[in-house]
């Protein structure tokens, strides 16, 4: 009977109404993707098939497809948001204690928990990548994700062994009759210092005297202090400095001492041993004596001061002293089939026998999208689109009314037959 078919019609049809709205509902919801329903005739078959002449037994919804086109980007003031612009999921833990517990979603809206953890509004963290390293060219170790936790990072110190310097001595200066003695301004032409660290930390003053022995030849005294006593110092090492008829650096030809003696500041840190004295770029002209340049690859312990995530996804944390260091690389996951995958609802998928195994990756590479650090991306939803569908689901819907409407007349017209 006609009932039957008009009535799997309304079903399919209030299915439509239902996913259409649902598509409505979630027009800005972050990482949103546009389901649609999808239909397929119904037959009744018996061992010969189906019949030449058979009307059909009305519609079925065959599936309720997810469509993961991609959504703009909308550009936020949070640095931690996330967006994927291309393939791929961000991987995530059900909490940074779960790590097992695995879920996969295209929002970036991210933030930190108490404990400092990367986390969405349902508390799930962001798995990354763990660091070779602290630098980028270290690497990292795809394959072992780890959560990502920035608030308890510190900058840690990093200990001096170069140092460079480049000056100008006054080729006029004469050479100082008296020997050379810290004390002593009279024993040498001039002097300029540089703050260098230790393994701990701490400060120290590494301090050049520059005594002119000859014409074009100087020499050069080291000496390290404490700030807090800067009479106390303590030699380690002489080198020399030869210049040419022109002034430049003639030898050493690299600008590099490289003999100086190592200094115990003796607070339980390692001996700082600055290995390469740098002078390359000095000259002797009839200028007055002048500090053209100066610098040190040592560092003090740091503060955090702000976190920046590239479009690879690699995480960088700067710190107070100049420092940075990579925490992680964003954890990335594509699969065969995304129509496959489980709805977890929350904007979430998981991993189904239909979806295939998870892919892993970083950003830019192997069919992964870039990452936009700043920005999360938008439904994919198109509201003028869905308010069209909108209007042709309630046709379908008072259509397949209408039929059972006729039917009902007719079985009236039968039954009032005399």
């Amino acid at each position: 009977m006609a009932f039957t078919t008009a009535l799997s019609g309304l079903n399919a049809a209030s299915n439509n109404l239902a996913v259409t709205g649902n598509n409505i509902a979630n027009a800005n919801t972050v990482g949103f993707k546009k389901s649609r329903s999808e239909f397929a005739d119904v037959y009744a078959s018996s061992l010969g098939g189906v019949s030449s002449i058979q009307p059909g037994a009305g519609v079925k919804v065959a599936n309720v497809a997810q469509q993961f086109g991609q959504g703009n980007l909308q550009f936020t003031e949070n640095n931690l948001d996330l967006a994927i612009s291309g393939e791929g999921f961000f991987t995530m833990a059900k909490s940074p204690n779960e790590l097992n517990d695995v879920s996969y979603t295209r929002d970036g809206e991210f933030k930190l928990d108490k404990d400092g953890y990367m986390v969405n509004n349902q508390g799930s963290a962001l798995l990354v990548y763990k660091p070779n390293g602290t630098t980028v060219a270290e690497g990292f170790s795809v394959g072992v994700t780890q959560p990502v936790q920035i608030n308890t990072l510190t900058g840690l110190p990093t200990s001096t062994d170069t140092a460079e310097i480049a000056v100008n001595l006054n080729t006029s200066n004469s050479v100082p009759g008296p020997s050379f003695s810290t004390t002593n301004p009279n024993s040498y032409n001039n002097q300029t210092s540089v703050t260098v660290y230790d393994s701990l930390g701490s400060a120290h003053v590494l301090t050049a005297y520059f005594v002119k022995t000859a014409d074009n030849t100087w020499d050069v005294h080291h000496y390290m202090s404490e700030p807090a006593t800067p009479e106390a110092k303590t030699d380690i090492g002489t080198g020399s400095l030869v210049f040419d008829s022109s002034g430049k650096l003639q030898s050493p030809s690299t600008g590099i001492i490289s003999s100086l003696a190592s200094y115990n500041p003796g607070n339980g840190a390692d001996p700082v041993s600055i290995s390469t004295m740098n002078y390359f770029g000095s000259t002797q002209v009839n200028q007055t004596f002048s500090v053209n340049a100066m610098s040190q690859n040592g560092l003090p312990a740091g503060r955090l001061t702000g976190i920046d995530i590239d479009g690879e996804g690699v995480i960088f944390a700067r710190f107070s002293n100049g420092g940075s260091q990579t925490v992680g690389q964003v954890a990335l996951t594509r699969f065969p089939n995304n129509n496959g995958l489980a709805k977890l609802g929350d904007t979430s998928w998981g991993q189904s026998a239909n979806s295939g195994e998870p892919i892993r990756g970083q950003a830019g590479g192997n069919n992964f999208g870039a990452i936009q650090s700043g920005a999360v991306e938008a439904s994919n939803v198109d509201l003028s689109a869905q308010l069209v569908n909108l209007i042709v689901a309630q046709q379908h819907y008072q259509a397949n009314a209408q039929t059972i409407t006729t039917e009902n007349t007719i079985m009236q017209t039968i039954l009032n037959i005399r």
